[in-house]
């Protein structure tokens, strides 16, 4: 049996996600659904149609990287400590490393290594700061952090749309980009439709969503009560890839490739 020399891109994110549901269905619910506002918002931007794909497929995979995280802390109901903040915190440089390997996904790779920067640079794990933060990565942010708020957690019930929506305002040019907040707000209708159709069926079965992304955002955390044993600890691996591509940047208000 000779094994093809060409895998379509698609079959290869296909055998990938279907590897994190294997691993945890929860996170790949959760990865489909940071995918559909991703997507949304990159419309809603007016992006070109290839950095709305490039969007797509990174939210897809942007938590592929906890594959490699520990049953005890990915599947914990209760809050996480500072210990196990910082092994969860590995989660977007493993995917990195996963996704670089495949030369198609360099891009998708450096994506996915910053969707939890920060705007205003304390985020990880490279504490990049304002359009230094590819465009894409701060875009799965805000989709990220939506998606924690709007669902479910074993120890507390899910914000409802405009409250979630009312946190990411107010979080706009610390933790988000401000365009981009305000991008998810002005899609509040659609949003809440495709919400509102029920939780994403995966291989027949529906889930309930039960993460730790809430946490990764400590500020917001902070302020709706969901983290309550400190601040979780930032910039947990100083060691960065060499020369990693910035896989997208604003300038002068239009979209440039680098």
């Amino acid at each position: 049996m000779s094994i093809p020399e060409h895998v379509c891109l698609h079959e290869v994110i296909d055998v990938v996600l279907t590897t994190l549901d294997a691993r945890d269905p929860y996170t790949y619910e959760h990865s489909c659904r940071v995918a559909l506002f991703s997507e949304l918002m990159a419309r809603e931007l007016q992006l070109p149609p290839a950095i709305q794909q490039r969007i797509r497929v990174a939210a897809q995979l942007h938590d592929i990287g906890k594959i490699a995280i520990t049953d005890q802390v990915l599947n914990k109901a209760g809050r996480l400590d500072r210990d196990e903040m910082i092994e969860i915190q590995r989660h977007p440089r493993i995917g990195y490393n996963i996704l670089v390997r495949l030369p198609t996904f360099h891009e998708i790779a450096t994506i996915v290594l910053h969707h939890h920067e920060r705007f205003d640079g304390e985020g990880y794990p490279q504490r990049l700061a304002g359009e230094a933060i590819p465009l894409e990565s701060r875009i799965i942010a805000v989709a990220d952090a939506f998606d924690a708020m709007t669902s479910n957690r074993p120890y507390r019930k899910a914000l409802s749309v405009d409250e979630s929506l009312t946190e990411i305002r107010r979080h706009a040019g610390e933790q988000f980009d401000p365009l981009i907040a305000a991008s998810l707000t002005r899609l509040r209708d659609l949003v809440l439709e495709h919400l509102s159709s029920g939780p994403t069926p995966i291989n027949g079965r529906h889930h309930a969503y039960v993460g730790h992304e809430d946490l990764m955002h400590s500020r917001i955390v902070q302020n709706t009560g969901f983290f309550v044993e400190g601040e979780p600890p930032r910039h947990v691996e100083p060691n960065t890839p060499p020369d990693v591509p910035r896989a997208a940047h604003q300038d002068g208000g239009h979209i440039a490739l680098s």
